[in-house]
């Protein structure tokens, strides 16, 4: 499928070739759509228009749309003129994407410029093309992936057409394959982040499927175009589940019966959510893991081919996951107690090292290590217990958050919490928890302290407790740990 692809952009130009006529895009807040045919002359229309706005291999495009048949072709078009994509969220505030101008060094922005001090080109027409020889390919520099910073500043991992391509083709070799050409694909989550992208766009393009864009998720709207559209794949992250989940049972199993698969990753599952899924419309939710840096997929509950709650399943084909300790050193896993450790991985999806140096990419060996701390169970399915960043270390004690989170959710009227370490003169650092109360309920400090002391060590025990109408999240759901670490206004 990928075997003949070089630059990315080759996939738009091959599902073009294998069914001109088949639709690759239907654009649900619009009412518009366009073949794949209609799509690759599209992209070599986009292609000659970026040349001719001064656009010269590896210079970066930062595209700034929405989701929808014009991001599609713009995100082509500047790969197969051999520029560098630099995705922006079209809601992002001004000094971020101004931020993120001036480090990426870009020459043009396509879309809403939103006040950035460079070059401004409108969004595309779509108007088609003369056929365009893309440029780029192999270890050329495709994407300019901006991380969500959860360890400071934001930086750009360098992805190449090489490492891309070979994330499309590890996730299409899994059996059942998350993508077919038969397949309706539901992207409603953001393109511009990697997870869209990839998993989602590219793996579309990959397979000549089509892609049913919603620009942004609404539980309502969703359900009605997965029931118009004949969707039957969902590429999903855990609040999207959590809201189609609270729907009407009857009003699920008549909008979603065309659906053969829902996927889910960036950000952990809920504990329930898996067996809420089955029992609502008789099928799993299949959850996978990976970051920006790995361009982004490693592993996958289809892998071993059944959902496990709390696991993020096995490697993808072609990749390989190990885990090491702080020295990079890889861990005995022959022992009967699983170890834990830092998530390592290795496989030609990885990145080429941060922009603009390629600093601390892969290792020699070709290892990278993600950050993630977790461990592999007896069948060999990785669970993460937390960020190694987001480690907190209690008078040299380990507290992982999310063992402080899940004891806070067993606590009656709490709707969600977080909980995250903040300097502490005596213990060097020490547990801090934000608690977003459920509707109606009085929760307090006392009670949610008594609580975590009857099931928690005393080093893991929180020492603040603050209280907020909701928990900060990034736009794939992921909780935004950073900010909680600062006192609440």
């Amino acid at each position: 499928m990928t075997a003949s692809a070089s630059n990315i952009a080759d996939l738009v130009r091959a599902s073009a070739h294998r069914g001109p006529n088949h639709v690759a895009l239907v654009d649900v807040t619009t009412a518009n759509s366009c073949t794949w045919g209609e799509l690759d002359a599209a992209v070599d229309g986009e292609a000659h228009r970026l040349v001719q706005a001064g656009v010269e291999p590896g210079d970066r495009v930062v595209v700034r749309l929405p989701t929808g048949i014009a991001f599609c072709v713009a995100v082509f078009g500047v790969l197969r003129a051999g520029g560098v994509l630099v995705p922006a969220g079209p809601g992002q505030p001004t000094r971020e994407l101004q931020r993120l101008v001036a480090d990426s060094g870009a020459k043009l922005l396509v879309g809403d410029g939103g006040g950035a001090d460079v070059e401004v080109l409108p969004a595309p027409t779509a108007t088609p093309g003369e056929e365009f020889a893309a440029i780029g390919s192999g270890e050329d520099l495709a994407v300019l992936g901006y991380t969500s910073g959860t360890s400071g500043s934001p930086r750009g991992a360098m992805l190449s057409h090489r490492a891309l391509l070979a994330n499309v083709e590890q996730c299409a070799s899994l059996r059942p394959a998350p993508v077919t050409a038969g397949d309706r694909v539901l992207l409603a989550l953001p393109l511009f982040h990697v997870y869209g992208l990839g998993p989602g766009l590219l793996q579309v393009a990959g397979a000549g499927a089509t892609a049913v864009l919603l620009e942004r998720f609404d539980p309502d709207q969703a359900l009605t175009a997965i029931r118009e559209h004949r969707v039957s794949t969902l590429v999903g992250v855990p609040p999207m589940y959590a809201a189609i989940l609270a729907q009407p049972v009857e009003r699920l199993r008549a909008d979603l019966a065309t659906v053969r698969l829902f996927t889910s990753g960036a950000a952990p599952l809920a504990p329930g959510l898996i067996d809420a899924m089955r029992d609502a419309v008789g099928l799993p939710v299949y959850e996978g893991y990976g970051l920006t840096e790995t361009g982004p997929v490693l592993t996958t509950t289809l892998a071993g081919g059944a959902p496990k709650p709390g696991s993020v399943g096995r490697a993808l084909p072609g990749v390989q996951v190990r885990l090491v300790d702080t020295d990079g050193r890889p861990l005995d896993q022959d022992e009967d107690e699983p170890g834990t450790g830092l998530v390592a991985a290795r496989g030609d999806n990885l990145f080429s090292g941060y922009w603009p140096d390629g600093a601390h990419g892969p290792d020699a060996e070709g290892w990278f290590r993600t950050g993630d701390v977790g461990y592999l169970d007896a069948d060999g399915d990785l669970h993460l217990v937390d960020r190694a960043g987001d480690l907190i270390i209690v008078n040299g004690f380990n507290v992982y958050p999310h063992e402080v989170e899940q004891v806070l959710a067993e606590l009656d009227g709490v709707a969600e919490a977080a909980a995250v370490g903040v300097p502490d003169e005596r213990t060097g650092e020490s547990v801090k928890v934000v608690v977003v109360p459920a509707a109606g309920a009085a929760l307090t400090e006392d009670a949610v302290l008594f609580h975590c002391a009857g099931r928690l060590a005393k080093f893991k025990v929180p020492t603040v407790v603050e209280f907020a109408d909701a928990l900060p999240h990034s736009p794939t759901g992921k909780l935004a740990r950073a900010r909680l670490r600062l006192p609440l206004a």
